[in-house]
């Protein structure tokens, strides 16, 4: 059996019997809004199977090794990731299912896990089993896609840096040995070297230690305000197993054909706009100027001065003459 399954299987069968609300809502899926995605409210009506088992490992303190997922198929990735995925079932493995039975990791549908294995008969615990309970269900291997091992997972160790060490005690200050059996050095002194009393030993020690400290702590303060005032920007996925969000409905009144016709309107307006308004200015130039054909008064000026043009033309014509 997978030793951290195991752990994940108590708390599992502490949890055997419960159900959802009738709007979907669990108490694991209020878990994992509030502690892994922000305080999201999707995740607490969302599919409960995967958020399940991420609350049953931060209840065995065994989140590092068995992942802590809403999505299955992103899980199943992240147990291949850490080299942890296999075909071969075992107790107390994390058992992905497509119910298409394409064997495919991207069609994961369904996650539990393995309390037993009776040769390809497996007996699982299930969250949203039957669609909203959690329960232990009896299945075969023609929907299993895979197994992810929590306890093949390997955690990395902390790194712990050089200058963590203690500080030295007196005694090393003072040159001698700070345990038993210690391997120490020993200079002779020249005959220009003064020897410290102990207390001034150890006050140069403290002063030296203090130097260090306020170094390490500007130099933090600068660091700090180079960082970031923002959180960083975190990226969701949310693989197959999320319900889509619900399309917009349109008003009882409104079709899709009326949309479309609106948008076609739209489209010949500024045509139309502009034939229009260039009618309009030709209706208004023609109406200014129209009253200057009926003018009886600018008719006789006219006539006038082209007799008075064919008068002059005669009597320039006799002169030449």
């Amino acid at each position: 059996m997978d030793p951290i399954g195991k752990k994940l299987l108590e708390i599992a069968r502490d949890e055997l019997g419960y159900t959802e609300k009738g709007d979907g809502y669990t108490k694991y899926g209020d878990w994992y809004a509030e502690n892994v995605e922000d305080g999201d409210a999707y995740f607490k009506t969302a599919p409960w199977c995967d958020m399940f088992l991420a609350w049953a490992a931060d209840k065995a303190g065994v989140t590092e090794q068995a992942g802590q997922f809403a999505a299955t198929v992103q899980h199943a990735k992240w147990f291949r990731k850490h080299d942890a995925w296999t075909t071969e079932p075992e107790p107390g493995a994390l058992v992905f299912f497509d119910w298409s039975g394409s064997k495919d990791i991207d069609q994961i549908d369904h996650v539990g896990l393995v309390e037993k294995v009776d040769g390809k008969t497996l007996h699982t615990i299930e969250a949203n089993a039957d669609g909203y309970k959690l329960t232990r269900k009896v299945r075969s291997m023609d929907t299993v896609v895979g197994f992810g091992l929590p306890g093949k997972v390997k955690v990395g160790k902390k790194y712990t840096p050089k200058h963590a060490a203690p500080p030295p005690s007196v005694e090393e200050l003072n040159g001698a040995p700070a345990t038993a059996g210690a391997e120490t050095r020993k200079q002779e002194p020249s005959s220009s070297d003064h020897h410290l009393p102990a207390q001034e030993t150890v006050l140069g020690g403290v002063l030296a230690f203090v130097l260090c400290g306020t170094l390490a702590l500007a130099a933090g303060r600068t660091a700090a305000a180079k960082a970031p005032s923002s959180p960083p920007v975190r990226l969701r996925k949310r693989g197959k197993h999320h319900r889509p969000a619900a399309p917009v409905a349109l008003p009882a009144d409104i079709t899709p054909a009326d949309l479309d016709a609106a948008d076609a309107g739209t489209t010949v307006m500024p045509a139309l706009s502009a034939a229009a308004a260039q009618e309009a200015e030709d209706r208004e130039f023609w109406g200014r100027i129209a009253h200057l054909r009926e003018d009886e008064e600018l008719s006789f000026w006219s006539s006038l001065h082209a007799e008075l043009s064919r008068g002059d033309e005669y009597a320039s014509t006799r002169s030449f003459r």
